[in-house]
């Protein structure tokens, strides 16, 4: 896995709930933004993987955008892309040759293929938006939303952790703090869990927290 940058890590504790590899924490004010070429917009990374893969190379990578103008999508041949609106007053996305995929309201999805012509053009202003991006037939992926308090068992090959917006404790079956106090997320802090298997997760808080499952194929 690699990601932005890491406010440390963690491994499984056999006398709790289920098991998991390493645990990083991603904070927001850490994630570097890079700018469009055309001037559109920016990008922050949040995680990638492999280590060190650029946009012609990775496996899967999940990001953030703030979309500042309309024009054309960049393709990325081979990428299957979920593109999940945050805020904002809306977007449209016009496949050439195809449909129209209207977010007008966050947690609007749009789901594409990468080498796809997409022409965006914002409703009233700039929009924000998560991002995951996926090889194809390489590996699978689905994002989850969650909201509120609640407990749920992890298992996949990756797991992150969004928070969309709000702040959240979320409790796993591993020790990711020594204190073995709760992990804080607030706005588009990131929790990344390699390989949880059986892991139990409990989630404290109000707001969205977008749940990200990756399995490689």
């Amino acid at each position: 896995m690699a990601a932005g940058a890491g406010e440390g890590t963690a491994q499984a504790h056999p006398a709790h709930a289920g098991r998991a590899g390493a645990v990083t924490l991603l904070r927001a004010a850490d994630l570097a933004a890079t700018r469009w070429k055309n001037g559109g917009g920016l990008t922050r990374e949040i995680a990638a993987y492999p280590a060190g893969s650029d946009l012609d190379t990775f496996v899967w990578r999940v990001s953030v955008a703030e979309v500042e103008k309309p024009g054309a999508f960049s393709r990325f041949p081979g990428i299957d892309r979920t593109l999940v609106l945050l805020s904002g007053n809306g977007m449209l996305l016009d496949e050439r040759g195809g449909i129209t995929y209207s977010l007008m309201k966050p947690l609007d999805a749009a789901h594409f293929n990468g080498e796809t012509a997409i022409e965006a053009s914002l409703v009233d202003g700039p929009t924000r938006d998560f991002n995951l991006m996926l090889r194809r037939g390489r590996v699978r992926g689905l994002i989850d939303v969650w909201r509120g308090n609640a407990e749920h068992t992890l298992d996949a090959d990756v797991m992150l952790l969004f928070c969309a917006s709000g702040t959240f404790d979320v409790t796993l079956g591993v020790d990711v703090q020594e204190s073995g106090a709760p992990v804080t997320l607030g706005d588009t802090d990131t929790l990344c869990i390699e390989a949880p298997r059986a892991l139990s997760c409990a989630v404290a808080g109000s707001g969205v927290m977008l749940a990200v499952y990756i399995r490689y194929v």
